[in-house]
């Protein structure tokens, strides 16, 4: 179900009216109509930001806009990486029963089987479903998946009105062999010599090549002393 946001239209922009609009914890936004100039609007901050994690990537949003509801689904979202503050929210105007190409995120579910790696290969999919029945994401189970296990788009559970837009053959999920100690140290140090990184020696290794150094030592004593006899 949409939320209800109540909009202001507004006439003032580019970056210093956005950051007028921010300081007064409210958020510019752009709604684009059919073939109609966009429509700019201020909404309110923290009653936006609650209803895009809500609603999440596809949002949408019931905007009353002077005394007019109109549906806006979210197309586009900024947000300051540092603040994490909402800073600009795209929409674009859509009507009950129209029909709309989202991307839809993927979500797994459950326990794969033991001793393997989940490799999700593709985050979302793309739909086609209608405007007030987007699906916020889609559920992929996993539980008991053995190595070998993939798992395909046209796999997958869609909700009654969704039609399916990626490839029927695309690999959403592939269950492989979790990689052993020693393979994982192996990649690991392959990458450290690609990026030139010289590792500390680790107290074991250390010890180790005492021990080593200490059996040449003794070695050599004895091989010193057989030679001293030898010449006597």
């Amino acid at each position: 179900m949409a939320e209800k946001i109540t909009a202001e239209t507004r006439t003032e922009f580019g970056k210093g009216a956005a950051r007028r609009i921010r300081r007064q914890d409210k958020v510019p936004a752009v709604l684009y109509t059919h073939g109609d100039a966009p429509v700019h609007l201020t909404l309110p901050g923290h009653d936006t930001m609650m209803a895009l994690k809500h609603g999440g990537a596809n949002a949408l949003l019931e905007l009353e806009i002077d005394g007019k509801t109109q549906l806006g689904l979210t197309k586009q979202i900024q947000v300051d990486p540092i603040t994490r503050i909402l800073e600009h929210v795209d929409f674009v105007l859509v009507k009950k029963g129209e029909k709309v190409t989202v991307d839809v995120p993927v979500h797994l579910v459950g326990e794969a089987g033991p001793d393997t790696l989940v490799v999700t290969e593709n985050n979302t999919i793309s739909l086609e479903a209608e405007a007030t029945h987007i699906p916020e994401y889609i559920e992929v189970s996993i539980e008991g998946a053995e190595v070998g296990t993939q798992i395909l788009a046209s796999q997958l559970d869609l909700p009654s009105g969704s039609t399916l837009l990626t490839d029927d053959e695309t690999l959403i999920v592939n269950v492989t062999n979790a990689p052993t100690e020693e393979e994982i140290e192996a990649e690991l140090e392959e990458a450290e010599a690609e990026a030139g990184i010289e590792r500390d020696e680790s107290d074991e290794e250390a010890a180790e090549a005492a021990e080593e150094e200490a059996a040449e030592g003794e070695g050599a004593e004895s091989e010193a002393g057989s030679e001293g006899s030898d010449e006597e």
